[in-house]
């Protein structure tokens, strides 16, 4: 028996293994894909907020040594520059899924989970003492709980009955790496059926491939023979494409899951949401996911706090992933033209010129204007903390190095000593430091200084000081358990 189990070992389950892990849970993967390799490229990349939550763990250099720092916030055809965004990162992170996962696999090995490859999970019986996950060769595997990251089709998501309300798929697309043996075209082109593009490969020999298909298609496989068929409608050729590494349907179909938790199971990334890729917004939606429970389950499997703690997981994610949902509805309208969307898009455009509405969007494309709902406060209250340089008495710090163990800090920028964490000493780190620089948030601006902060694992400001401790024992208590 272990802690908790993660079916699925794509980035979401990935990153909340590790979350996991660095906690001192004792925790283990279920994949249904035999080996770590992942079949083609996937997914483009991740956003700012994406790199921050990777930083606070001390791993984002790892993604930015192999990836693009490039400007590719775009609401239509409208690029959002972001150079001018208060944060390290103000720039999306160009790099294929598979490179995301093999770095985020290295990662989860150094830190010894176990991934338990080529098994699918066909079910779940829960009690009051743990989960019991049925395998579909008829094994079985124990754990205290189980969190559902096995993608769109969630066997997980299914077995605990929880609903997928949403909207139906409109259209589809295709996307593919083949080889072609005709000479193609530069650039994306946008028409009335959607967005499609021919781009070369790192190897110089296969070609990436996206296609809007004119009518919508099966929830099948795709074939080369549907690739073909797709391109000669909009292209008039196939470019004599061949031997694919892999194909790929994906519609513009939009779920969310009613409830992120039934009892000692919860849902995380796909399993949770899904929606155009309109946006690039997947890996970072999943990822924001599993950085949100970890730290909580590692602490209610502690009995540092009570269980009640993990209903916050969708109080503060459910919202989230339904703002960001209607986002991407958005954005997959503007990616078509015909006289109406092209209107439509130009009045967007100028409004984009905006700096306010451009701040706007960028701030919700890149994951940093989240605000979950702490109550009412300080503009900091319930945002992500700014990664400052501050001061200490071992020298200069970043604050984000304090969150490398994925641990609660309790920033004291006021008199040394002021305010502590007390009983709370073992699960909050106090951090004395002086900062005289100023404060600023996407999208909302400068802020004023607050004299101390508390800081989750996950980045968020959970309490904010004006010189007392007003509120810090109500606030530990919430998010840390009782006194010890």
């Amino acid at each position: 028996m272990v802690d908790v189990i993660v079916a699925g070992g794509g980035p979401t389950g990935l990153m909340l293994a590790g979350e996991l892990a660095l906690a001192g849970i004792d925790v283990a993967i279920v994949e249904r894909r035999p080996t770590p390799e992942l079949v083609g490229s996937r997914a483009g990349g991740f956003h700012s907020r994406t790199i921050e939550l990777l930083d606070q763990r001390g791993i984002a250099d790892r993604f930015l040594a192999e990836g693009k720092a490039v400007q590719a916030a775009f609401f239509g055809t409208t690029a959002l520059d972001l150079g001018d965004f208060p944060t390290r990162y103000p720039y999306t992170l160009g790099l294929w899924q598979n490179h995301i996962e093999r770095i985020l696999a290295g990662w989860v090995e150094e830190l010894g989970v176990p991934v338990h490859r080529g098994l699918d999970v066909a079910g779940f019986a829960q009690d009051s003492g743990g989960v019991t996950v049925h395998l579909a060769d008829g094994g079985a595997m124990r754990a205290l709980y189980l969190v559902g990251a096995d993608g769109g089709r969630s066997a997980v998501r299914k077995a605990a009955g929880i609903e997928f309300p949403g909207w139906d798929a409109t259209r589809s697309s295709l996307i593919a790496e083949v080889e072609v043996s005709e000479e193609t075209p530069e650039g994306m082109r946008i028409d009335e059926v959607g967005v499609h593009g021919l781009h070369p490969m790192e190897d110089g020999r296969t070609m990436r491939v996206v296609v809007t298909e004119k009518h919508l298609g099966p929830a099948t496989e795709p074939t080369l023979a549907d690739l073909a068929r797709a391109l000669v409608e909009v292209y008039g050729t196939d470019f004599g494409v061949h031997t694919p590494t892999w194909i790929s349907r994906f519609t513009d179909a939009t779920r969310q899951a009613a409830a992120y938790r039934s009892g000692r199971v919860l849902l995380a990334g796909d399993a949770a949401h899904i929606h155009s890729p309109s946006g690039g917004q997947g890996i970072g939606l999943g990822i924001q996911d599993a950085v949100n429970p970890g730290w909580k389950l590692a602490q209610v499997v502690k009995g540092k706090a009570p269980e009640g703690l993990l209903d916050s997981y969708h109080a503060e994610r459910h919202p989230a992933g339904a703002r960001a949902l209607r986002h991407t509805m958005a954005q997959s309208v503007m990616q078509r033209s015909d006289p109406r969307i092209g209107a439509l898009a130009d009045t967007v455009a100028g409004l984009l010129t905006i700096d306010e509405a451009r701040k706007r969007l960028g701030g919700l494309i890149s994951g940093l204007d989240v605000r979950y709902d702490l109550g009412e406060g300080h503009p900091l209250l319930g945002r992500r903390m700014p990664d400052l340089d501050v001061v200490t008495a071992s020298g200069p710090r970043r604050v984000f190095s304090y969150l490398h163990n994925a641990r609660a800090v309790l920033l004291n920028l006021g008199a040394p000593g002021s305010v502590d964490p007390g009983p709370w000493a073992d699960r909050v780190q106090p951090v004395d430091a002086m900062y005289d620089g100023g404060w600023e948030l996407p999208v909302i601006g400068p802020v004023s200084a607050p004299a101390a902060v508390l800081i989750r694992p996950d980045g968020y400001v959970a309490w904010t000081g004006d010189g007392t401790s007003r509120g810090l024992a109500e606030a530990l208590a919430r998010w840390f358990g009782p006194q010890g």
